[in-house]
């Protein structure tokens, strides 16, 4: 289905964008170059009649958005967190796809609980009141359970919501197809990859078993974190459609107002977003995907409370070697171990050369770090390494799409709390904590106890192995060379060393 009839759909997205007024506001708000803004206004002008109309009573650029389906009100909700790049007067329009969407009907959530539970509602909750966020996926219910009158979140998606996001994904298909075959240098952005990548999230993301899962985890892993925390799951009320999550209630965190009214902290709860993020991912290597301020309360005790677990990162405790060490060598600005973990990692092509990489890098760390601190900032930083990298044939990292993309979105969200806030000096120490446990001597001896209680898992296939190579060696004829099988015996003689060693490491830490 990823033909040339999504070039319909492509016209009518910029159509539409035209007849709402959203073009010129959009392009006037990231502040495209005249030439551009031109072009991009004549090529969408002609098809402006058959753009839909959207909701009349919504500014241009929110409307065009919400008209156009799910997968562009994600796109909005990551520019609602950045000021910097749209405007504030633009970013505070966008807020309202984070959790003010239209509704569906009650009784529509109420015959699909149903639905899922396979039990009438009046029969598992004596409340089930009207909805009280709506978002792009699925809207949320306060209900009361008969059981034990517990006050739960119920959780319902959208219906018809996982065809309207094959038609978006269908379309961006397309258009990452013909941006390769129309423009061949992109493709070492990989926007095949990228769409692939968006894709398994998003589909992820209609699968409400999956997030009851990913919301458990992230308990599991968070529950010794100071400040923060995660409502628990309702397994037997909930399904693929339906998720039930214990009730907590809180201030939203757009909403400065009503923070600073109950007194709290905003310059200490921006700093704590963004140490809770890269805590949990450096940590845990499980993170927060969505990190919008929709997504996220202050309890009246001050804890920060997450919700919506649908898109969950993960990335291995390789990349996240890789990626602290990077954001360690800039803190520091030792551009040149920045070069070295890039080439280290294969993230750079080896014929390159690294002092040529290492000057450039140091071209993009200090005008980043010569500004003042309310405009130092990571996604800056991003911006301008990947300008960089692309000289140096670097390819895009599917693995870290999520990751920078929460890392922006989560900057936005620390600014909208404390504009001043200097986002390198928040981030060093949980960093550097990172840093001084998993890089290093301590690091290896870990490793080399963890490897041992792999080949541990092995041992008993261990002698066989050992007899198996040293028959070989003992047959093998005397015209044939027998380094091979040589070079394997050394290697079950390693693992034994490695599997004595790290019973010895594992003793001793």
């Amino acid at each position: 289905m990823r033909g040339p009839h999504n070039i319909w759909r492509l016209i009518r997205t910029g159509a539409t964008f035209e007849r709402t007024g959203a073009m010129a506001v959009a392009l006037e708000a990231m502040q495209v170059p005249p030439r551009l803004r031109f072009a991009a206004r004549m090529l969408g002008w002609p098809f402006k009649w058959l753009g839909l109309q959207g909701d009349l009573a919504l500014p241009p650029v929110t409307r065009a958005l919400t008209a156009l389906g799910p997968a562009y009100i994600k796109f909005g909700q990551i520019l609602s967190t950045r000021p910097d790049i749209v405007g504030e007067e633009l970013a505070m329009q966008l807020k309202y796809l984070q959790d003010k969407l239209p509704p569906f009907p009650t009784v529509v959530a109420k015959a699909m609980v149903a639905e899922e539970l396979r039990l009438p509602v009046d029969e598992v909750f004596s409340s089930f009141s009207e909805p009280v966020a709506a978002a792009s996926i699925a809207q949320v219910h306060r209900a009361t359970l008969i059981s034990n009158g517990q006050d739960v979140a119920v959780k319902v998606l959208r219906p018809g919501i996982e065809r309207a996001f094959r038609k978006d994904i269908d379309a961006f298909y397309f258009a990452a197809r013909t941006i390769e075959f129309l423009a061949p240098a992109a493709r070492r952005l990989r926007p095949l990859d990228v769409i692939a990548h968006f894709e398994g999230v998003v589909l992820g993301e209609l699968d409400l078993r999956l997030e009851s899962s990913a919301a458990s985890e992230f308990a599991d892993n968070t529950k010794n974190d100071a400040g923060f925390q995660v409502p628990k799951v309702v397994w037997d009320l909930s399904g693929r459609s339906v998720m039930t999550l214990d009730w907590a209630e809180g201030i939203n965190l757009a909403d400065n107002a009503a923070l600073d009214a109950a007194g709290l902290d905003r310059r200490a709860l921006g700093a704590r977003v963004l140490q809770l993020f890269l805590s949990h991912a450096l940590r845990d290597g499980l993170f927060h995907g969505d990190m919008h301020q929709g997504n996220l309360k202050v309890a009246a005790n001050g804890n920060l409370i997450a919700y919506d677990f649908g898109i969950m990162g993960r990335i291995d405790e390789y990349t996240r070697r890789v990626y602290a060490e990077i954001l360690m060598g800039f803190i520091r600005k030792d551009y040149r171990r920045v070069a070295e973990v890039h080439f280290e990692a294969g993230y750079v092509p080896p014929d390159r050369d690294i002092d040529e990489f290492a000057r450039a890098l140091r071209a993009v760390g200090e005008p980043i770090f010569g500004l003042e601190a309310t405009r130092v900032s990571m996604a800056r930083l991003l911006s301008y390494l990947f300008e960089v990298t692309e000289r140096f044939g670097m390819e895009t990292r599917t693995e870290l799409i999520l990751l920078q993309r929460t890392m922006v979105v989560v900057e936005g969200v620390a600014r909208s709390l404390d504009p001043h806030i200097n986002i390198w000096q928040v981030a060093k120490p949980v960093v550097e904590s990172y840093v001084s446990r998993n890089v290093g001597p301590l690091a290896l001896l870990r490793d080399l106890a963890q490897t041992a209680r792999v080949l541990g898992r092995f041992g008993p296939r261990l002698p066989r192995l050992v007899e198996a190579a040293l028959i070989a060696q003992a047959e093998a004829p005397p015209q044939v060379k027998a380094r091979p099988r040589l070079f394997a015996l050394r290697l079950v003689v390693a693992a034994f060393v490695i599997f004595a060693l790290g019973i010895w490491l594992g003793h001793l830490l």
